[in-house]
């Protein structure tokens, strides 16, 4: 709830136009959008830049201590080069540190995640100069709360449709189910809705959420899974282009994956986090499966979809990590046909239980590990992206009109440009500096 103890001769400034920074994930950037869209319903108009704005709204991420790092940054930064802009910081940051945020210089509005759908009435007509926080106990959110992204200004050619928030995991070093709450759904009839909509003005949609993969679980009776829901998209809806954010591997059901082998509307883009190749570590990691299963699932879906993306959230340096135990997951992840990897060096996170932990890695060997798997990651998806070269490769065309995405997720420079928000086939010709090149540029023969 709100903070009662602010003055009431607080000085109130007209806000006229806003400019948004988002952090993190696609879910989190799926909101970011949603706040856009209720800002510009209340009259509001978007600004290019923080130059331009009466109110910065930065949408926060808290996953690590560099992400919390890069927030106080922005606001220091955006404070002392536009003092004249209200500074509102949302998201999960401002859920888990809220005081923290609002002592800093500038910072108007601090709204958490719990009350993160109210902020356009709260900032309608004035905002205050110094320091007011909202928020509430994020576990007590029962409903899925959103907001419409149709009319949002953000990516142009494919936009992030979060259909689930919250998570009821309790990994050992995660800090997103306290500051997201519990595992929630948005309602069937309203994500169809939503895409028959999207699909009007966009040719892919990225269904998005923290854990998405339990989408379904939490609505009547708990019958309905991802794949009915994706089943239920294509059927009543004209989208040309599914694509799933990431979703836990043991979600990744026979059913869905064969579900996404068998229709060409559905991406073939396989995300699933991994954290650690070594049984011992996933242990004490509090996760759900052990590297086998992890590799059956994976296997599965190369075999249904030989050509197809597949990337992992990988973490370097959890406690008790041992030198053999980071081999263990090197050699496992080594053995696996990834294509991608996001690799993130281990950060203590207040309020998680591997925080607590006797035995830290040296955070120079985490950073050495995290180099080692980035090296590997590089390699892996080197020979992917060669070995697209002379096939035929379904693509959306991007804003600006000169790249476009693969179906299987690769960075393609277009041989003339395109208008954007367009699928069409290409053929690729060889390489790029981070991608592939359609036939007709120049590739770059050594990399």
């Amino acid at each position: 709830m709100a903070n009662g103890g602010l003055s009431e001769r607080l000085e109130l400034k007209l806000v006229e136009r806003f400019w948004i920074k988002n952090f993190g994930c696609r879910a989190s950037q799926a909101d970011g959008a949603a706040i856009e869209a209720g800002l510009i319903a209340k009259g509001l108009g978007a600004a290019r830049d923080a130059a331009e704005a009466d109110l910065v709204v930065l949408n926060t991420c808290t996953v690590t201590a560099t992400a919390d790092d890069e927030v106080r940054q922005a606001v220091r930064r955006i404070h002392r080069e536009h003092p004249q802009a209200r500074i509102l910081v949302t998201g999960c940051y401002a859920q888990r540190a809220p005081q923290e945020i609002a002592a800093l210089a500038g910072v108007s509005l601090v709204v958490g995640n719990s009350h993160k759908t109210c902020i356009p009435d709260l900032v309608a007509g004035s905002m205050p100069y110094h320091g007011q926080i909202q928020i509430g106990d994020i576990f007590a959110q029962r409903d899925f709360l959103s907001a419409p992204v149709e009319d949002a200004l953000g990516d142009r050619t494919r936009p992030n449709l979060k259909i689930q928030d919250g998570c009821n995991n309790r990994c050992s070093f995660c800090i997103i189910p306290f500051v997201r709450g519990r595992s929630r759904s948005a309602p069937r009839d309203q994500v169809v809705a939503q895409v028959r909509r999207l699909a009007g003005k966009y040719r892919e949609v990225v269904l998005s959420g923290i854990n998405l993969g339990r989408w379904g679980r939490d609505l009547d009776g708990g019958g309905m899974r991802l794949a009915d829901l994706l089943r239920r998209l294509l059927e009543e809806t004209p989208v040309e282009r599914l694509r799933l954010s990431s979703v836990e591997p043991m979600d990744f059901s026979d059913d869905l994956l064969c579900l996404m082998a068998e229709s060409p509307r559905i991406a073939k883009h396989v995300h699933a986090p991994l954290q650690s190749g070594s049984d011992r570590v996933l242990r004490r990691m509090h996760r759900k499966y052990r590297p086998r299963h992890y590799a059956d699932r994976i296997l599965k879906a190369r075999a249904r979809m030989p050509e197809c993306a597949v990337g992992a959230d990988v973490m370097t340096g959890f406690p008790g990590e041992t030198d053999d135990e980071f081999e263990e997951s090197r050699a496992f992840i080594e053995s696996l046909p990834f294509t991608y990897l996001h690799v993130f060096t281990y950060s203590e996170r207040p309020g998680t239980p591997a925080a607590e932990s006797a035995a830290p890695v040296p955070v120079q060997i985490r950073k050495q590990r995290t180099h080692v798997l980035r090296e590997l990651s590089a390699r892996k998806n080197l020979e992917f992206r060669r070995a697209a070269a002379g096939r035929m490769l379904s693509v959306v065309t991007l804003e600006g009109g000169l790249t476009a995405l693969s179906d299987n997720y690769l960075k393609v420079t277009l041989a003339a440009p395109r208008e954007a928000n367009r699928i069409e086939d290409v053929r690729i010709g060889g390489l790029a500096a981070d991608g592939v090149c359609e036939a007709g540029v120049l590739p770059v023969h050594t990399l």
